[in-house]
């Protein structure tokens, strides 16, 4: 399997962490953010959204959008319930990831480190939304272990790699205890070191 992607970007660790997770071969070819190689011709051909991750299986089929890929790797393990119900649940939260916090806290966090812009010179709405997201996950993770119930899911994953990322855009953390939590959790999970004050302040 060969991954394109930038590990800078939420959407594509996403793709990362659950290959390392289910032990999933891979290689990584980098297409770095705003430089225009995902309009070459030869992106395209992959994925004519012009937009990465994009994963090449090596039967040729090729699959884009993070959550779909998630999904698809996850299918058979841990991190996807094979209970009806529960799995709708998960999809419940990757659809609302998709439309109500990747598009403000991933936003946000694009202005400051890909734009050179300050926290200050956010576009407000943005951070409104963002801010709500946040508040959003708190409030459900101050009830349970993890998004959808005692287990990690890709719910999780899928949250996990914007909201860890956040305070690259400004948002704090530091009052968002159940957040945090969650956070350490997800990286005790899934092998990955600690943020540390970078994911707490």
């Amino acid at each position: 399997m060969k991954v394109y992607g930038d590990l800078g970007s939420g959407n594509c660790l996403k793709v990362k962490y659950i290959a390392d997770a289910i032990g999933m071969p891979y290689t990584w070819q980098d297409v770095s953010v705003g430089t225009g190689a995902t309009t070459t011709p030869e992106f395209l051909a992959l994925n004519p959204a012009g937009q990465m991750p994009v994963v090449v299986f090596d039967d040729g089929r090729v699959l884009a959008q993070s959550n779909a890929i998630l999904r698809y790797l996850a299918h058979g393990s841990r991190f996807l319930p094979g209970d009806t119900f529960t799995a709708a649940k998960v999809d419940e939260w990757l659809f609302w990831e998709q439309y109500s916090h990747e598009p403000y806290v991933a936003v946000a966090r694009a202005h400051v480190v890909y734009r050179g812009g300050s926290f200050a010179d956010r576009d407000p709405r943005t951070v409104e939304r963002g801010e709500a997201a946040l508040d959003r996950l708190e409030q459900a993770l101050a009830k349970s272990p993890f998004l959808v119930g005692e287990a990690m899911t890709i719910a999780d994953i899928a949250l996990l790699a914007y909201t860890r990322l956040s305070p690259e855009g400004g948002f704090e953390l530091g009052t968002r205890p159940a957040v945090r939590r969650w956070i350490a959790a997800c990286e005790q999970e899934l092998g990955l070191p600690a943020l540390g004050s970078a994911a707490t302040h």
